[in-house]
């Protein structure tokens, strides 16, 4: 049975590819606000890649994201939160055990904004063969359960020179042709009326065969995130930056 579509609330703050590490606290201080009520949030979607590392069966990726993923559960008693895996933040639905979670073989996610048709996709659910293969054999319990004592074992050496690593990547490359790509992987694939994705870091949208495409600008450049809004001069999704008072 496939999941119930996700109705889009008016006002819901929609996060992207935040990829947070102690390296990168943003997110931590942003989700303290929702937290505390300094921000109204009907619902909070967060569209995969929260976090640079978070693999639900690995115990030493949420002891260091716990502050966040605390957070994340608090806000989620009395807000509705949606988690879309991606990438980096995987087998995570007992982590959050009270927002609705939806696996890369879930994706994308069918959704409802008033009268609209919606799809909802972190962005790599549908790779070429090899990175299919890949996301299969690193989502599986065996793998997972072999990494974690790997990792237990060489005293977290790959975990934490795998956070190093990511610490210094450019999340905001400009991806060149990117109009054409997303015209030969989605056009004449779905009909909806909008299709939101992120991944790519993009901050992009424009209309293709069939419906209006929207990429995602990565909260990890510059803090961006989304309000869900009708009107006229706003095409469903309104720019935010967040900024920290000191």
């Amino acid at each position: 049975m496939s999941p119930k579509p996700v109705i889009i609330q008016e006002g819901a703050f929609i996060v992207s590819d935040a990829h947070y590490s102690h390296l990168r606290p943003e997110l931590l201080y942003f989700l303290r606000e929702i937290h505390s009520k300094n921000m109204a949030v009907p619902q909070l979607i967060l569209m995969g890649d929260i976090f640079d590392a978070l693999f639900g069966s690995i115990d030493f990726t949420c002891k260091q994201n716990k502050e966040v993923i605390a957070l994340i559960n608090d806000i989620s008693i009395d807000t509705e939160v949606v988690y879309l895996e991606g990438n980096h933040d995987f087998n995570i639905k007992n982590v959050f055990p009270k927002a609705r979670v939806f696996s890369i073989k879930n994706q994308p996610v069918k959704a409802l904004y008033q009268k609209k048709k919606v799809y909802l996709a972190h962005g790599d659910f549908d790779g070429e063969r090899l990175y299919k293969l890949y996301t299969s054999l690193i989502r599986s319990p065996f793998v997972l359960f072999v990494l974690k004592y790997i990792d237990i074992f060489s005293k977290h050496a790959i975990l934490k020179n795998l956070d190093s690593y990511l610490s210094k990547k450019n999340d905001c490359q400009k991806f060149t042709g990117f109009r054409e790509f997303v015209q030969k992987r989605l056009a004449e694939k779905y009909t909806c009326d909008y299709f939101i994705e992120g991944h790519y870091h993009q901050n992009i949208s424009f209309d293709t065969d069939g419906f209006y495409y929207i990429n995602l600008g990565a909260f990890a450049c510059n803090q961006r995130y989304f309000i869900v809004k009708s009107a006229q001069d706003i095409e469903l999704l309104e720019e935010k930056k967040y900024s920290r008072e000191i």
